[in-house]
Protein backbone atom coordinates (compact mmCIF):
# COMPACT_ATOMS: atom_id res chain seq x y z
CA UNK A 1 0.00 0.00 0.00
CA UNK A 2 1.34 3.43 -0.94
CA UNK A 3 1.43 6.21 1.64
CA UNK A 4 0.77 9.81 0.66
CA UNK A 5 0.93 12.99 2.67
CA UNK A 6 -1.47 15.77 1.77
CA UNK A 7 -0.76 19.30 2.99
CA UNK A 8 -4.02 21.19 3.32
CA UNK A 9 -5.61 19.85 0.21
CA UNK A 10 -8.98 18.84 1.59
CA UNK A 11 -10.46 17.93 -1.78
CA UNK A 12 -7.46 15.85 -2.76
CA UNK A 13 -7.52 14.16 0.63
CA UNK A 14 -11.11 13.07 0.07
CA UNK A 15 -10.35 11.88 -3.47
CA UNK A 16 -7.40 9.76 -2.33
CA UNK A 17 -9.30 8.32 0.60
CA UNK A 18 -11.84 6.88 -1.82
CA UNK A 19 -9.00 4.70 -3.07
CA UNK A 20 -8.09 3.04 0.23
CA UNK A 21 -6.89 -0.03 -1.60
CA UNK A 22 -3.99 1.94 -3.04
CA UNK A 23 -3.28 4.70 -0.56
CA UNK A 24 -2.97 5.57 3.09
CA UNK A 25 -3.58 9.29 3.44
CA UNK A 26 -1.61 11.31 6.00
CA UNK A 27 -2.72 14.93 6.23
CA UNK A 28 -1.82 17.96 8.27
CA UNK A 29 -3.98 20.30 10.30
CA UNK A 30 -3.20 23.74 11.67
CA UNK A 31 -1.35 24.12 14.95
CA UNK A 32 -4.20 25.78 16.79
CA UNK A 33 -7.47 24.23 15.71
CA UNK A 34 -8.97 20.92 16.77
CA UNK A 35 -11.79 21.77 14.36
CA UNK A 36 -9.25 21.61 11.51
CA UNK A 37 -8.21 18.16 12.66
CA UNK A 38 -11.82 16.97 12.76
CA UNK A 39 -12.44 18.38 9.29
CA UNK A 40 -9.37 16.76 7.78
CA UNK A 41 -10.24 13.41 9.37
CA UNK A 42 -13.81 13.67 8.04
CA UNK A 43 -12.38 14.13 4.55
CA UNK A 44 -10.59 10.82 4.72
CA UNK A 45 -7.20 11.23 6.36
CA UNK A 46 -5.93 8.03 7.98
CA UNK A 47 -3.32 9.88 10.06
CA UNK A 48 -3.01 13.56 10.98
CA UNK A 49 0.08 15.51 11.94
CA UNK A 50 0.30 19.11 13.10
CA UNK A 51 1.46 21.53 10.42
CA UNK A 52 4.26 24.06 10.77
CA UNK A 53 7.89 23.79 11.79
CA UNK A 54 8.92 20.17 12.15
CA UNK A 55 6.08 18.70 10.06
CA UNK A 56 8.55 16.46 8.18
CA UNK A 57 9.84 15.09 11.50
CA UNK A 58 6.27 14.35 12.61
CA UNK A 59 5.58 12.47 9.38
CA UNK A 60 8.80 10.49 9.82
CA UNK A 61 7.74 9.55 13.36
CA UNK A 62 4.75 7.76 11.80
CA UNK A 63 6.59 6.45 8.72
CA UNK A 64 10.34 6.23 9.45
CA UNK A 65 11.13 5.31 5.83
CA UNK A 66 9.18 8.32 4.55
CA UNK A 67 6.03 8.59 2.48
CA UNK A 68 5.79 7.52 -1.17
CA UNK A 69 4.44 10.84 -2.34
CA UNK A 70 3.55 14.26 -1.02
CA UNK A 71 1.06 16.86 -2.25
CA UNK A 72 2.28 20.23 -0.96
CA UNK A 73 -0.67 22.60 -1.25
CA UNK A 74 0.52 24.47 1.85
CA UNK A 75 3.66 25.74 0.05
CA UNK A 76 6.09 24.36 2.63
CA UNK A 77 8.51 23.46 -0.15
CA UNK A 78 11.96 22.31 1.08
CA UNK A 79 10.73 21.92 4.67
CA UNK A 80 8.70 18.82 3.76
CA UNK A 81 11.08 17.08 1.35
CA UNK A 82 12.81 15.02 4.09
CA UNK A 83 9.48 13.24 4.71
CA UNK A 84 9.46 11.71 1.20
CA UNK A 85 11.21 8.43 0.41
CA UNK A 86 14.23 8.61 -1.87
CA UNK A 87 12.88 8.39 -5.42
CA UNK A 88 9.40 9.48 -4.29
CA UNK A 89 7.08 11.99 -5.90
CA UNK A 90 6.28 15.52 -4.75
CA UNK A 91 3.56 17.69 -6.25
CA UNK A 92 4.08 21.38 -5.54
CA UNK A 93 2.33 24.63 -6.32
CA UNK A 94 3.69 28.05 -7.17
CA UNK A 95 6.50 26.70 -9.34
CA UNK A 96 8.70 25.18 -6.62
CA UNK A 97 11.07 22.76 -8.38
CA UNK A 98 12.63 20.94 -5.44
CA UNK A 99 16.26 20.91 -4.38
CA UNK A 100 17.54 18.17 -6.70
CA UNK A 101 18.40 15.79 -3.86
CA UNK A 102 17.55 12.11 -3.25
CA UNK A 103 16.16 11.56 -6.75
CA UNK A 104 12.80 13.03 -5.79
CA UNK A 105 10.50 13.53 -8.76
CA UNK A 106 9.00 17.01 -8.37
CA UNK A 107 5.84 17.89 -10.29
CA UNK A 108 5.18 21.64 -10.23
CA UNK A 109 1.48 22.33 -10.68
CA UNK A 110 0.26 25.74 -11.78
CA UNK A 111 -3.26 27.02 -12.21
CA UNK A 112 -2.05 29.00 -15.21
CA UNK A 113 -0.86 25.77 -16.85
CA UNK A 114 -4.29 24.21 -16.41
CA UNK A 115 -6.38 27.15 -17.67
CA UNK A 116 -6.58 25.73 -21.21
CA UNK A 117 -6.86 22.06 -20.23
CA UNK A 118 -10.57 21.75 -20.97
CA UNK A 119 -10.71 17.96 -20.60
CA UNK A 120 -9.07 18.06 -17.17
CA UNK A 121 -11.24 20.97 -16.06
CA UNK A 122 -14.34 19.11 -17.20
CA UNK A 123 -13.25 16.04 -15.23
CA UNK A 124 -12.76 18.23 -12.16
CA UNK A 125 -16.19 19.79 -12.68
CA UNK A 126 -17.74 16.33 -12.89
CA UNK A 127 -15.96 15.17 -9.72
CA UNK A 128 -17.31 18.25 -7.91
CA UNK A 129 -20.83 17.68 -9.22
CA UNK A 130 -20.66 14.04 -8.14
CA UNK A 131 -19.51 15.04 -4.66
CA UNK A 132 -16.20 13.17 -5.00
CA UNK A 133 -14.20 16.38 -4.61
CA UNK A 134 -15.44 18.93 -2.11
CA UNK A 135 -15.18 22.58 -3.03
CA UNK A 136 -14.92 24.81 -0.02
CA UNK A 137 -15.88 28.43 -0.47
CA UNK A 138 -15.35 30.46 2.68
CA UNK A 139 -17.07 33.56 1.28
CA UNK A 140 -17.71 35.51 -1.88
CA UNK A 141 -17.26 39.22 -2.55
CA UNK A 142 -18.28 41.67 -5.23
CA UNK A 143 -15.44 43.21 -7.23
CA UNK A 144 -15.95 46.46 -5.30
CA UNK A 145 -15.30 44.56 -2.05
CA UNK A 146 -12.26 42.62 -3.30
CA UNK A 147 -10.14 44.55 -0.80
CA UNK A 148 -12.10 42.86 2.01
CA UNK A 149 -11.17 39.45 0.61
CA UNK A 150 -7.51 40.48 0.56
CA UNK A 151 -7.68 41.67 4.16
CA UNK A 152 -9.28 38.42 5.25
CA UNK A 153 -6.73 36.34 3.38
CA UNK A 154 -3.84 38.31 4.87
CA UNK A 155 -5.29 37.82 8.38
CA UNK A 156 -4.91 34.06 7.92
CA UNK A 157 -6.96 31.18 9.23
CA UNK A 158 -9.40 31.08 6.32
CA UNK A 159 -10.62 27.58 5.51
CA UNK A 160 -11.86 27.45 1.94
CA UNK A 161 -11.51 29.84 -0.95
CA UNK A 162 -12.42 33.50 -1.09
CA UNK A 163 -14.20 34.13 -4.38
CA UNK A 164 -14.64 37.40 -6.29
CA UNK A 165 -18.09 37.08 -7.86
CA UNK A 166 -18.33 39.21 -10.98
CA UNK A 167 -22.09 38.67 -11.17
CA UNK A 168 -22.61 40.82 -8.04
Amino acid sequence: MRIYHVLLQDSLCSKLSDRKQVATVVADASDASEADEELVRSLGADQIVRRGDGVADRILELYPDGVDGLFDGAVQDAAVLPAVKTGGDVATVRWYQGNGQRDLRVHAVSVADMAEEQEKLDELRQLAEDGVVTLRVADSYSPDDAWRAHERLEAGGTRGRLVIDFTK
